[in-house]
């Protein structure tokens, strides 16, 4: 079924005169009667049929324009967002951890689109179980185009670029006898109840490990999955944690002491796929946040 075709019965449905369409179209009333004729053929019903000096769409004619014109809008919309798109425009779907949400992704954004204020590009954020394996599966399905997550090994299809650091701190309430510090090894906060990850974090094997090498272990006054509402308990006063820096922790009532001994820090990545064709607007992304990692 010839596209054009199709263009012409929308424009001849409303005008109801052929010699009007073919002027409005740009060709001849005979190439347009040949192309209705050519389309009602096809089809195998009547289109249109005579009113006078005009025409009026049949019943068939009537139940086929509507569905013409919405597939016709659909089309348009598609080739115009695909357009958009080859310009350096469209849409970013991207998923990341909750530690990157608060800042780190979100700047990246920000500096990106300041940086192309003439263009048209929306970012879709997608919820995420905070797990990377989940993550990396979705790039995998291609429902993401970047994920901001940790390192996975023994992942050849997908491209792992480093972004940001992140060192753990101590976060103690205010009044507390730590807070004097500004730094401090682990093995001098082990007399002090703590809140820790739930067991099953990595974050919570992590910090085991490193209270392993202290040769202790602190009391545990509660235990909780996320970062930030183990920030919140502490500034409420009901113990101290080892967490992961963060900008939140500078609007909160808690003091952050820097460890010393044993250290630890841990990198994050944007993971994308290889080999596989990215649209402009993507790679012009992936691009900047290369060049704008913060190292």
């Amino acid at each position: 079924m010839n596209l054009y075709h199709l263009r012409y019965f929308v424009t001849l449905a409303h005008l109801e005169h052929y010699t009007k369409a073919a002027e409005i179209l740009a060709i001849t009333q005979p190439s347009l009667s040949h192309a209705i004729a050519s389309l009602e053929k096809e089809l195998g019903v009547k289109l249109f049929e005579k009113d006078g000096r005009n025409v009026a769409l049949t019943k068939c004619g009537q139940a086929f324009l509507k569905d013409v014109e919405q597939a016709l809008s659909m089309l348009d919309s598609s080739v115009s967002k695909l357009q958009m798109t080859g310009n350096g425009e469209g849409r970013i779907d991207i998923v990341e951890l909750r530690t990157l949400s608060s800042a780190v992704v979100p700047n990246y954004i920000k500096g990106f689109l300041d940086s192309r204020p003439e263009k048209k590009i929306d970012f879709y954020f997608h919820s995420s179980t905070g797990v990377t394996t989940d993550m990396i599966q979705g790039l995998k399905d291609r429902k993401y185009d970047i994920a901001f997550c940790s390192l996975m090994e023994n992942e050849p299809l997908i491209d792992f670029v480093p972004i940001v650091r992140q060192k753990l701190v101590l976060i103690v309430p205010n009044g507390h006898p730590l807070e004097r510090y500004q730094t401090i090894e682990l093995k001098d906060t082990l007399e002090y109840p703590q809140i820790v990850f739930s067991k099953g974090c990595e974050l919570r094997q992590i910090i085991d490990q490193l209270f392993m090498k202290c040769g202790g272990y602190p009391p545990i006054a509660y235990s909780m999955e996320e970062d930030q509402g183990i920030a919140g308990l502490v500034s409420a006063g009901f113990g101290i944690a080892i967490i992961p820096d963060m900008p939140l922790l500078e609007y909160m009532p808690v003091k952050k002491i820097g460890i010393t001994t044993p250290s630890w820090e841990r990198l994050f990545y944007m993971a994308t796929l290889k080999d596989i064709y990215q649209p402009p607007v993507i790679l012009d992304f992936i691009k900047y946040v290369k060049e704008h990692a913060d190292l």
